[in-house]
C-alpha cells in the first residue's frame, strides 16, 4: 500500500521506516526542509532508527522523505504524527489542523487516516474528522476509515522498541477499527483494540499522567528528605524490595520530552473546559516537576556558598542536555532550563552531550564542549543532569572538584546527590 506518514520526528520516523521494511511504499512528509534533506541523504537524528536503515529503505525505493504536499497524493493509509504543544497553557492543535487540511485534498474513498499525535479525548471525532470531511467532501466511516492510535515511543529503550511495544488501536466504526488494526498488525507484535478513539486518547493521557504524578511525588519527597537528613535514594531502594503494590520512580532535575511536561495538561484543560472542574493531581504535579530546575539551581548556589563563592563569574559544566539518558531528544528538557537560569545569574556555563544534535532550543549563550579532563578540572561545579552511558564517570569522579549528581550515578567525597 501507499502510506503517508505526516511528521518525521521521534514518532513518525520509526513508524515510516518500519512500514517501509514490511513492504509498503512510504512517503515521509515533513514541512521541515532541513530535516527532509538530512533524511534524503540517509542521515538519522533518532537513536531508534539507524542511518543504515534509512539508506536501505531509500535505496530499495520503499521510503522517500519529502517536504512537498503533492507527494501525499494517492495514499491508501495516512498517519499523522505531528507535535501538539501547549501555547500559553492551552492545547495548540494547529499542526493537526494543517495536516488534516493537507490530507483532505488527497483523500479518496476507501482510504484510511490515523491520528497518532497525543491530544485530549474527543479530538479525532470532533476536530480531525470534520476537517477531513470538509476538505474532501467524504464522510468518515461511510466513505473513508478513520481511527486513533496513540504513539508509545520510548527513545533509547533497548527492550521495548516500536515493534515490541503493544499498540492501542481504535476506529470511529467497526470497519475503521478493522482497517487500522490490520495496518498496525503488520508493524507490531501486539495490537490492543478499544471501543472508540476517545478511549484510546484517554488511555495515552492516563499513561503519561500516571508517570507525571509519581515522579512529582518522589521529587517532592527528595526535597523534604534532604532537610530531614534522610537518604531518599536508599529509602526508595528499600521500598522497591516490596514485590507488590509499589512501582519504583526516582527523583531528577525535572521532566522533559513531549509527554510529561505537556500531555497531562491536555487532560486537565479538557476537564476544566468541559466540566468546569480542576484536575488537581495534574496541576500539583505540574507545579512540582516544573520547578525542579529551580531547585537544582538553588543546590548549585548552595554548593558555591559553602565555599564562599559566587555563581556570577564561576564556571559550571553541565553533563547532559537531553531529557532522557542515551537519547538526543532535548524537547522540553529540564537541562535547558537549568542552563538558562545559571546563565542569567552570570555563570559561565558549558555543556557536554554526545547525543544532542538538533540545537534549535538550546540557549545560544551555552558553550558546547566534549567531556574531557581539562573541562572537568576547569569547572567550579559539575552538574550531572542526564546520565548517558557514554559519559566516562571515572573521569568525572577523578577530576571534578565538586559534582551535583541529579541521577545518583556517582559516588565519592566530591559528590553530592539530589
Amino acid at each position: 500500500m501507499r502510506v503517508v506518514v505526516v511528521g518525521q520526528g521521534y514518532v513518525g520516523l520509526p513508524l515510516a521506516i518500519r512500514a517501509a521494511e514490511v513492504g509498503h511504499e512510504v512517503i515521509g512528509y515533513d514541512v521541515d526542509t532541513a530535516r527532509v534533506k538530512s533524511l534524503a541523504a540517509g542521515v538519522s537524528f533518532v537513536e531508534d532508527v539507524s542511518s543504515e536503515r534509512i539508506v536501505a529503505a531509500t535505496d530499495n525505493g520503499s521510503y522517500r522523505a519529502s517536504d512537498s504536499a503533492r507527494d501525499c497524493g494517492g495514499f491508501d493509509i495516512a498517519v499523522v504524527t505531528v507535535p501538539t504543544p501547549l501555547t500559553d497553557g492551552v492545547p495548540d492543535l494547529r499542526y493537526i489542523e494543517e495536516s488534516a487540511r493537507t490530507l483532505a485534498r488527497y483523500l479518496r474513498p476507501g482510504a484510511t487516516v490515523v491520528l497518532e499525535s497525543t491530544t485530549y479525548p474527543g479530538t479525532t471525532q470532533e476536530l480531525f474528522a470534520p476537517l477531513l470531511e470538509d476538505g474532501s467532501g467524504l464522510a468518515a466511516g461511510a466513505d473513508f476509515h478513520l481511527g486513533y492510535s496513540p504513539e508509545r515511543i520510548d527513545p533509547g529503550n533497548p527492550v521495548w522498541g516500536f515493534k515490541e511495544t503493544p499498540k492501542i488501536v481504535s476506529g470511529v466504526d467497526t470497519a475503521s477499527l478493522k482497517a487500522v488494526q490490520a495496518f498496525y498488525g503488520e508493524l507490531v507484535d501486539t495490537t490492543v483494540p478499544v471501543g472508540s478513539p476517545k478511549e484510546a486518547e484517554l488511555a495515552k493521557l492516563l499513561e503519561n499522567t500516571f508517570r507525571h504524578v509519581n515522579i512529582a511525588l518522589v521529587n517532592e519527597i527528595a526535597m523534604f528528605a534532604r532537610h530531614l537528613d534522610i537518604d531518599v535514594w536508599q529509602a526508595i531502594d528499600a521500598a522497591s524490595s516490596k514485590p507488590f503494590g509499589f512501582m519504583k520512580f526516582t527523583p531528577g532535575p525535572g521532566v522533559g520530552g513531549h509527554c510529561l511536561p505537556i500531555d497531562p495538561s491536555y487532560l486537565s484543560w479538557r476537564v476544566q473546559r468541559e466540566l468546569g472542574q480542576n484536575f488537581r493531581f495534574v496541576e500539583l504535579a505540574n507545579d512540582i516537576n516544573g520547578h525542579m530546575p529551580d531547585y537544582v539551581t538553588r543546590r548549585v548556589m548552595d554548593a558555591f556558598n559553602t565555599r564562599r563563592r559566587s555563581v556570577n563569574g564561576s564556571r559550571v559544566l553541565l553533563l547532559g542536555l537531553a531529557y532522557k539518558k542515551n537519547t538526543g531528544d532535548a524537547r522540553e528538557s529540564p537541562s535547558l532550563r537549568v542552563s538558562q537560569l545559571l546563565l542569567d545569574m552570570g555563570a559561565e556555563v558549558r555543556a557536554a552531550d554526545p547525543h544532542v544534535v538538533e540545537t534549535a532550543t538550546v540557549d545560544p549563550r551555552l558553550v558546547r564542549v566534549e567531556l574531557t579532563q581539562q573541562e572537568l578540572a576547569a569547572a567550579d561545579v559539575v552538574v550531572l543532569l542526564t546520565d548517558h552511558d557514554a559519559f566516562d564517570y571515572d573521569l568525572v569522579t577523578e577530576h571534578a572538584s565538586h559534582v551535583l549528581d541529579c541521577r545518583r550515578r556517582l559516588s565519592g567525597p566530591t559528590i553530592e546527590v539530589l
